[in-house]
């Protein structure tokens, strides 16, 4: 059994580490959005891609009507609750069944 608590603690961390990498790049993306990037660019065009599957929800649920576009603040927000919630729950579910055997 600690071979399989080992490897739901990486799949777990690995989890933790792609949501801080998600939150990183929905921020980077906010930031060059403010200096009109050019579009044809590698960099921007990665940023695009990496991020438009997690903000393209959230403008559908909430269609921003100002000329600010919040739906990077609001899906950080969702990717630390989904964070706090569901990785740390599994980790500590973990940590107490580890201890218990």
């Amino acid at each position: 059994m600690p071979v399989l608590g080992n490897l739901i603690g990486a799949i777990v961390h690995l989890l933790n580490l792609v949501i801080n990498i998600l939150i990183i790049l929905i921020i980077v993306r906010a930031l060059i959005s403010w200096v009109s990037p050019d579009p044809y660019n590698p960099i921007v065009q990665f940023l695009y891609r990496a991020t438009e599957p997690i903000l393209r929800p959230v403008r559908r649920l909430i269609p921003f009507r100002s000329r600010i576009d919040f739906s990077p603040m609001i899906a950080i927000v969702i990717l630390y609750c989904v964070q706090s919630f569901f990785v740390q729950s599994l980790l500590r579910k973990l940590a107490a069944q580890l201890l218990i055997r």
